[in-house]
């Protein structure tokens, strides 16, 4: 004690400085401690370079495949850095469903990055949130049910285009070609007749510049510079892919503009064709009665047509493509597709009621669905508030991959996850059962809204054309030359490939 009296009387400014000192020492540590206690409880993952994060680890064409392997490292939740964007990945059935479905409001925020802002805005039904996304996503189920969406009036629009598909696989007379365009086509003009009240005929040039150009935007959207420029947006006008992007969108836009135009002149409030019919009428009706800030605008239409096109179209043609390929690299199996089809059904016309009836086609459609795994990394999806999830801290607002190909290829829930095995959906008596660990459709509140009409589709447009031709390689190539390779881009489809269609009847 009398050496600090003296200390502080012969140097008081040193001791002034030594307590500063002293206490910064120990706020430090107090910070140090606190924010290392923070960053244990954030999920674990691969350090992150300054700026570049983990872009280097990355497989930007494929970045599905490098997050699977990651997760074998670093557990069921974890952490990587798309450049300086922190993304917190799920992986497995367990997780994805417990985040998707028991936190469901957690993990029911979009997470909208600068591509998808650039070709919505936050308008529409996909890439949006709050009150808007709310409305939008209501309206549109409310309407699409409306419609025929998993009723009569849906199985009667598809059965509709069936003989306009087989009439075109026909023409080919047998010999090998490309199935994108007419299953493109098929299945676009499903969405048609229910956005518009009307289809198109597959010759029409301009049905087929808005498919075309929507399909060339889906393949352009996976792309490696895509992906960089997510990561940073200041890039954009200098990639190609990006001003490729751009550009379809505005021509999409404008003959989009054209079609509700027509509709609108057109229009009769007591008769409803379709969801653009109803969409104007509820704009209309809002409008006379003075509605202030109504989501009824034209923005929120145009980009809801949009997704309901992206969304309806693309992934259902893409699964079909892959269930022709896997036959035809399958014979076998569609053998017993076509045996069972031939004695339950027979020549008639196949019926969304006879799915009950064909298990083992049902297996096999299933199981195209888990195999193709097309929406790998689902839509980004954001947390909507600070949680606590599994022991680990993840913060309001940070991205969310839901990594649908790690569920769908989970090897604790599948026998064989990595090969085509329809059996994974039947039991031991040949019957058809559900999985759990299904979720090509995603899960939670941003579920794909039209499942049941994607469902209905895969199964008339399958069995109808299964019943109708066999499917092989084209002369010269084997069963074991038909690559399964998926090709790149944000939805994945077969490689480029030809199929010969032969004529059952």
């Amino acid at each position: 004690m009398g050496y600090v009296e003296g200390l502080l009387k012969q140097n008081p400014t040193e001791v002034t400085f030594l307590g500063a000192m002293l206490f910064l020492l120990v706020l430090y540590l107090f910070y140090s401690v606190s924010w290392f206690e923070v960053r244990r409880t954030e999920p674990p993952g691969p350090r992150p370079l300054p700026l570049l994060g983990n872009i280097l680890q990355l497989d930007l064409k494929r970045p599905y495949r490098t997050l699977c392997e990651l997760s074998k490292k670093y557990g069921s939740v974890f952490t990587v850095h798309f450049g300086p964007k922190k993304v917190v990945v799920l992986a497995g059935y367990k997780t994805v469903k417990d985040a998707l479905v028991n936190h469901a409001q957690d993990f029911g925020d979009r997470d909208i990055t600068p591509m998808f802002y650039d070709l919505n805005k936050g308008h529409g039904i996909i890439f949006s949130n709050g009150d808007s996304w709310k409305e939008m996503r209501r309206f549109a189920l409310t309407n699409l049910r409306e419609f025929g969406m998993g009723k009569k009036g849906a199985e009667e629009k598809i059965l509709l285009e069936i003989p306009k598909l087989i009439e075109v696989f026909e023409k080919f007379g047998g010999k090998a070609f490309d199935t994108t365009e007419p299953v493109n086509y098929a299945a676009s003009n499903i969405i048609s007749s229910i956005v518009y009240g009307s289809r198109f005929e597959y010759n029409d040039p301009q049905f087929q510049g808005m498919v075309d150009i929507n399909n060339e935007t889906i393949r352009l959207l996976g792309s490696a510079s895509i992906q960089v420029y997510s990561m940073f947006p200041c890039l954009g006008p200098w990639l190609k892919n990006w001003r490729s992007i751009m550009r379809n969108v505005e021509i999409n836009k404008k003959e989009l503009k054209e079609l509700v135009r027509g509709l609108r002149e057109t229009l009769n409030p007591q008769m409803s064709r379709g969801f653009v019919d109803s969409f104007l009428i509820q704009k209309q009706t809002l409008e006379e009665a003075i509605t202030v800030d109504s989501l009824y605008h034209e923005d929120n239409l145009m980009h809801s047509i949009f997704n309901l096109f992206g969304a309806g179209t693309d992934t259902t043609s893409t699964t079909i493509r892959w269930g022709l390929l896997l036959m035809a690299k399958y014979p076998h199996i569609q053998d017993l597709v076509q045996k069972e089809i031939t004695r339950v059904i027979g020549g008639r016309q196949p019926l969304v009621e006879d799915r009950k009836n064909l298990p083992y086609t049902d297996a096999v459609i299933h199981e195209t669905q888990r195999l193709a795994s097309i929406v790998p990394m689902s839509i980004p999806h954001a947390t909507s508030r600070d949680i606590t999830f599994q022991g680990y801290f993840i913060k309001k607002g940070t991205s969310v991959i839901p990594l649908l190909t790690s569920v769908l290829h989970d090897e604790g829930e599948w026998e064989s996850p990595h090969t085509f095995n329809p059996a994974h959906f039947l039991d031991e008596q040949g019957r058809f059962i559900k999985k759990e660990a299904f979720m090509a459709f995603s899960a939670g509140r941003r579920v794909c809204l039209g499942e049941s009409l994607a469902r209905m589709e895969l199964f008339l447009f399958f069995t109808s054309l299964l019943q109708r031709f066999h499917f092989s390689p084209p002369p010269g190539v084997t069963e074991d030359d038909l690559d399964l390779t998926p090709a790149v881009g944000f939805t994945l489809g077969p490689l480029p490939h030809q199929l010969c269609a032969v004529s059952r009847v």
